[in-house]
């Protein structure tokens, strides 16, 4: 999951809809948890307040990981300026927020709130590349043998 910086974030918003949306993920650590900044007024922390139960989906080459687990706001602002980087400011800046200081405008200048998703199961499937899962595909199809399905499996996450 490291190499992977966009995945998509699936919320349940207050009809029970499965919301997803895009965010670029800051850091991931050792044992799964996820850390991404949204808007103060995103309405991801209005669902994962009410239900804090995510999904998150992040796709590399060959591999697709499918994250569970509780997401919250954290208010660490030490925490945020250690995640906080040129190319998240630019973003926030370009969103229209802005800062009334003459320093360098950091999250909370921005309006960015940093959200942890600690996860609680990961599934991962692997499938070798893209040439190498077109040429099995071909073989298959060729032989009349069934496709590789390549590697899969769930791991609980600390």
């Amino acid at each position: 999951m490291r190499g992977i910086r966009i995945a998509m974030v699936t919320s349940v918003d207050a009809g029970g809809r499965l919301v997803s949306r895009p965010l670029s993920v800051q850091e991931v650590e050792f044992d799964g948890d996820l850390w991404f900044f949204v808007d103060r007024e995103a309405d991801l922390l209005t669902q994962i307040q009410a239900n804090p139960q995510v999904n998150v989906a992040l796709q590399g080459e060959g591999a697709w990981v499918s994250v569970a687990g509780a997401a919250a706001p954290v208010d660490d602002p030490a925490r945020a300026d250690e995640l906080w980087n040129d190319v998240v400011a630019a973003w926030f800046a370009a969103e229209g927020s802005a800062s009334t200081d003459e320093k360098q405008p950091g999250p909370a200048d921005l309006g960015a709130v940093l959200v942890k998703v600690d996860g609680d199961t990961a599934e991962y499937w692997e499938g070798g590349g893209r040439v190498r899962t077109v040429v099995s595909l071909l073989k298959a199809r060729l032989t009349g043998s069934d496709a590789p399905q390549g590697e899969n499996e769930v791991v609980d996450l600390p």
